[in-house]
């Protein structure tokens, strides 16, 4: 068990609150494939960084805007498993809506269609891919993500599921629970996560004074 205080969280999005791996691994096979790539190489780039940034890596002098439009446009269209993860929407709901925040590498668009999908309300401060300059792994989202809410991310918990994230969520000097839902326990170490557990039912928080207050362990 852990027992942890902090301001608010910070939310990655997909493998975090939902799963959508199943949709993502699809678009990305499909696209790889017909560029001539390694559709696991490609699928494994394209966890939790924006797209833009895995399509200018592999594929050196295309039109990246094109391709990103041609990616979100088929993420948009395959909602298929797109479903809530094990306990997010518990641990939402114990939560105030102003301690909370999602910083994703999806788009807007893509962010929204996902959220609505799953049946998860869309905050108004959500951060996004189409909000920063700079994807994860670099400070960029959660610093924005935690400005909106009127905290220094240091004061705040992030959770991850990707290292990239983890990265991004460490460098702001927040502390950062791993999820076990799309990466091995080893990837999320590396990345120097502070605690990992499998998904969102393993944390229950609470209102502590001007506090929020996170307990980790598995349910009983």
């Amino acid at each position: 068990m852990a027992d942890i205080r902090c301001s608010a969280i910070l939310f990655d999005l997909d493998g975090v609150l939902i799963d959508s791996t199943p949709a993502v691994a699809r678009v990305w096979r499909g696209w790889a494939l017909e560029r001539g790539l390694d559709p696991e190489t490609v699928v494994r780039m394209a966890h939790g960084r924006p797209s833009r940034m895995t399509i200018r890596e592999l594929l050196p002098g295309a039109d990246v805007d094109r391709e990103d439009r041609e990616v979100e446009r088929r993420e948009m269209e395959d909602l298929d498993g797109v479903v809530l993860l094990p306990g997010a929407r518990q641990l939402l709901d114990a939560l105030p809506p102003d301690r909370w925040n999602i910083a994703t590498s999806c788009t807007r668009p893509l962010a929204e269609v996902r959220l609505r999908a799953a049946g998860l309300p869309i905050p108004k401060t959500i951060v996004t891919s189409s909000d920063v300059k700079i994807g994860k792994p670099d400070p960029e989202p959660y610093l924005k993500a935690a400005e909106k809410l009127g905290f220094a991310a240091s004061d705040c918990v992030v959770i991850e599921d990707a290292p990239a994230g983890v990265r991004a969520g460490k460098a702001t000097g927040a502390r950062v629970i791993g999820f076990l839902t799309t990466m091995p326990r080893p990837e999320l170490e590396n990345a120097a996560a502070d605690w990992i557990v499998r998904d969102c039912a393993d944390i229950r928080a609470s209102v502590d004074g001007n506090s929020l207050r996170l307990e980790l362990g598995p349910r009983t």
